[in-house]
């Protein structure tokens, strides 16, 4: 098989719910990302073979394979096509290893990944609840889920509390793991970490999401979002707006076009979970990327996990035994936010920047994903 060389990586700020991007319409975000891609690359966009962006609430301003309408929006000729991936929230991930897969197998040569959300337009949950207003029914209300599963609760807050509990992560180590996001957030802000990566949309220039005035007094006396429960607003990610794509191109598609490769995809997996406690999946996702790929994780410089819970990357931290100092180095979602359907491809934004940047041969992300699943995906350093 061809390698699968990542030769361009871009992503808007995101913002936060009700900021800067708020008002933006999610094909106009999209295709902002997509242009700043084509022009930072200088290829000719009717070379792309397909454009494959994740989007969670395919719903109003983001149904009808927004994909499509995002790469048209970008001026991309009409002969370039689209689709777009839902898993949940590694969906930009998971469109990197659609792409990945296709320029691996012969198929294609240029592939743009990326993702999409708006979420202060389009709230998370959107399509459920519009279709239960509806009376279409909900997405959990067959009869063979409930013979499986019953009618107890499935939330991402339960799932994010039941980890903590069978990890024994106590509030304080959250707090502190959330203030500690913001504060590398800030950091890296100020020394410029994020600038290469960031295409400005309009008048936002940087991430909208870390607090500089952020204290552990502050996240102390936040109210539990369940009654019984530890976790707080201050321990969850952001509920954000953002776009990110990247450049997948085959090794022929390097050479014929003078393209500088930036990463290699050396490994991709994915793997299922409980469907209940449904964040676990990053920790049975790096054991098997890391069996399949042979690259210890000793040999791995920088780790970007997806923040959607504190405890997520504390519970994942205690069954690697990976040490903070190479995760999410410049911060994570809990500062920066989740903008569902794009963080997978933010990160591996940050990520490729990062390893450039630091001269780091091996990088690893793996992001937990709703309904109990995740996926996971080990670059090279070109």
């Amino acid at each position: 098989m061809t390698e699968a060389f990542i030769v361009g990586a871009v992503r808007t700020p995101v913002g936060r719910r009700g900021g800067g991007l708020s008002g933006v319409h999610a094909a106009d975000l999209a295709a902002h990302a997509l242009r700043a891609l084509v022009d930072r690359t200088g290829i000719d966009p009717a070379l792309v073979d397909d454009v494959i962006l994740g989007c969670v609430s395919q719903v109003g301003p983001q149904a009808f394979n927004i994909a499509r309408t995002a790469a048209l929006s970008a001026g991309l000729p009409e002969s370039v096509p689209g689709t777009t991936v839902d898993r949940q929230c590694g969906s930009s991930q998971q469109a990197v290893h659609f792409a990945a897969q296709a320029v691996r197998s012969g198929d294609m040569d240029l592939v743009i990944a990326g993702g999409i959300e708006v979420m202060s337009r389009v709230p998370i949950g959107s399509a459920a609840t519009l279709g239960v207003e509806a009376g279409y029914g909900h997405p959990r209300g067959g009869q063979r889920w409930h013979e499986r599963y019953g009618d107890q609760e499935i939330s991402q807050f339960l799932g994010a509390e039941m980890i903590a509990r069978q990890w024994g992560i106590g509030r304080d180590a959250m707090e502190a793991f959330a203030l500690e996001s913001h504060r590398r957030a800030v950091a890296a802000q100020a020394d410029g970490a994020f600038t290469e990566e960031i295409a400005p949309y309009g008048d936002v220039r940087a991430d909208e999401g870390p607090r500089p005035d952020t204290t552990a007094a502050k996240l102390a006396g936040l109210k539990p979002l369940r009654p019984d429960g530890m976790m707080t607003a201050a321990v969850a990610s952001q509920i954000s707006d953002g776009a990110a794509a990247l450049l997948i191109a085959s090794e022929s598609a390097v050479r014929q076009h003078g393209l500088t490769p930036l990463a290699a995809i050396r490994a991709t997996a994915v793997v299922g979970c409980d469907p209940v406690t449904m964040l676990s999946g990053p920790i049975p996702a790096t054991e098997r990327i890391v069996k399949r790929s042979g690259i210890a994780l000793d040999d791995i410089g920088l780790f970007e996990i997806n923040e959607a819970f504190a405890p997520i990357v504390l519970a994942w931290q205690r069954a690697t035994g990976v040490d903070a100092g190479r995760t999410n180095v410049l911060g994570g979602a809990i500062a920066l936010g989740h903008p569902l359907g794009a963080t997978g491809a933010r990160l591996m934004t940050t990520l490729v920047h990062s390893m450039q940047r630091g001269s780091v041969r091996y990088g690893l992300q793996t992001m937990c994903e709703g309904g109990g699943m995740a996926n996971a995906t080990i670059l090279e350093r070109a």
